[in-house]
């Protein structure tokens, strides 16, 4: 998942009319206008968790969602065949129960017997609706490659095939069948991907694209939407139809956009909001450390910052440029000096924490002291034609957040070190994605979050197949076939090492520049009770309760 993404034109324009507030659907949910609610202090009731989310959300259709901030939202209001524990491991979540065939290609669901929010039960059908939904060009899904594995699913998705062709079957009302093209060892933590989820037929048919509109949406999660006010807050409620109902403490969960960062610690500090999703000023970490240790919330998580290099646009189409602005990054200082939290310097992609991936690919140059890799970016930038009198110069796309900004301002002296002028081009998170996947930007910043804990979930962004996720059109026959070599592998062992041989064939490449392996930083309040830190740093509201008797 992208990490810190379609603008909903009808949504923005409801939100903006003259009367400032707009009736969607049978439920007759009221969309304020950002000035109403902004000026309206936010609560801390004993039932309502407050959380700062990031971003502000493209959508909430989880066939075309990609970023971190729209997961957290929509793991609340839905639940894949598989979903997550309290800790972020998958255990049966629609799915009660599940059988695979002897060959390990076809895998037969028992859906437990739930229902969607309106009260209509959720059957095989709506998974087969939904996988050839998401798999249908027409959808314009840019998370659909994450599904090739399924059975004709890289066929429909191109085109070639109809959808109808998905290996998706329904075998009576609770029985749902998947046929794969080869083994996914990584099935359960897929399953719990937003990708897989079903979506409401009935309700999707009817309303269209307006379908995700409070009072239209419905859901078969823990909870499901009743207000959204764009910029400013998204509302979810308790889902009385969830299977497991009696079981959730929380009555209502407000999401915040939070791309201020220094601004949503003063609201937390405040009492505004319970919890805070990687939105820590990088300079109040020790601040924090010191002063707010309880609600601190530092782990290891399997992400990846790095610079992406659009690698057929000029000037980064010359393997030179996009290694010499590799070698400039002092990534220790970046680790060390501006983000603080416990960062490590990255000179691979795959980041650490996958369970039996070895990660032995790395840069060329790793081991190079940062003079010698200064001196050989600037005989490299020569070589393409750049020196004193015509030096390199690119405009840098980045997220409009403060980590973004100053991690941005710390590459730029990096660059101009070596001689390179670079102009900062910031954009709100959503923004800053739409314009990646474009592929309208010569260098950006970018980073990425396990969906599932395996590499392939990394390395597949760059197949040339991928499409709208490989944001640098980067394309090597050789990284391609050991990738398909690896999905054929059964053997574990040899499958990461297929894994680490394209790894490797990237960075040769220098496709990317590395640049830090995260961590998580969160803000949870002690109010907060049942937050477990974990590496995918998924914690869904359903498994939380608050104590408004507690100090804070």
């Amino acid at each position: 998942m992208q990490q810190a993404s379609r603008a909903q034109l009808t949504r923005r324009l409801l939100l903006g009319s003259a009367a400032g507030a707009a009736v969607l659907g049978a439920g007759a949910y009221v969309l304020r206008g950002p000035s109403d609610a902004q000026a309206r202090r936010v609560v801390a009731d004993a039932n309502t968790l407050n959380r700062g989310n990031g971003a502000e959300p493209d959508t909430l259709d989880p066939h075309r969602a990609t970023g971190t901030w729209e997961n957290n939202i929509i793991g609340d209001m839905f639940m894949g065949l598989m979903t997550e524990d309290a800790s972020g491991n998958p255990v049966p979540g629609a799915a009660e129960s599940y059988a695979v065939s002897e060959d390990g290609l076809t895998y037969t669901f028992q859906l437990r017997d739930h229902k969607w929010s309106d009260g209509k039960p959720v059957t095989a059908y709506d998974y087969v609706y939904s996988f050839r939904r998401i798999l249908d060009p027409k959808t314009a899904s840019q998370y659909a490659p994450i599904l090739y594995p399924l059975k004709n699913a890289l066929a429909v998705n191109g085109g070639k095939l109809k959808p109808a062709q998905v290996g998706a079957r329904a075998i009576g009302p609770r029985v749902l069948e998947l046929s794969f093209e080869y083994q996914v060892p990584y099935i359960e933590q897929l399953l719990t991907h937003y990708a897989t989820f079903a979506v409401p037929r009935h309700v999707v048919e009817k309303f269209g694209d307006d379908w995700t509109h409070p009072g239209n949406l419905v859901s078969n999660g823990a909870y499901v939407l009743t207000e959204w006010v764009a910029n400013d807050h998204i509302t979810l409620v308790k889902n009385k139809h969830f299977y497991d109902h009696s079981s959730v403490a929380i009555e209502s969960v407000n999401f915040y956009p939070t791309q201020d960062s220094s601004a949503a610690l003063k609201r937390l500090r405040a009492g505004e909001f319970d919890v805070l999703t990687d939105s820590i000023p990088p300079q109040q970490v020790d601040w924090l450390r010191a002063n707010m240790p309880k609600e601190l919330r530092l782990w290891p998580y399997i992400l990846t910052q790095y610079v992406q290099f659009n690698t057929k646009r000029h000037p980064f189409d010359d393997i030179r440029v996009r290694k010499a602005v590799s070698l400039a990054i002092d990534r220790e200082v970046i680790a060390s000096k501006i983000t603080r939290a416990g960062e490590s310097p990255a000179y691979a992609f795959v980041p650490p924490g996958m369970p039996g991936y070895a990660g032995t690919s790395k840069v060329p140059f790793k081991d190079k002291s940062l003079k010698a890799r200064q001196d050989e970016a600037r005989a490299l930038l020569a070589a393409a034609g750049h020196g004193p009198n015509s030096p390199l110069s690119f405009e840098y796309n980045i997220q409009n957040t403060t980590e973004a900004k100053m991690v941005a301002v710390a590459l730029q002296a990096m660059w101009k070190d070596v001689g390179i002028d670079v102009r900062l081009a910031p954009s709100e998170s959503q923004i800053h994605y739409n314009t990646l996947r474009k592929r309208d930007f010569s260098a950006a910043w970018a980073g990425w979050v396990a969906d599932f804990r395996d590499p392939r979930n990394y390395l597949f962004l760059f197949d040339s197949g991928s499409r709208d996720l490989n944001f640098g059109d980067y394309a090597n026959p050789k990284f391609d076939v050991l990738m398909s070599q690896s999905d054929h592998q059964q053997d574990a062992a040899a499958r990461f090492a297929l894994l680490a041989q394209a790894e490797q064939v990237l960075l040769d490449d220098i496709a990317i520049a590395p640049v830090y392996y995260g961590v998580t930083r969160d803000l949870v309040s002690p109010q907060v009770q049942g937050w477990i830190s974990n590496n995918i740093n998924v914690n869904r509201s359903r498994y939380l309760s608050l104590d408004r008797a507690r100090s804070v």
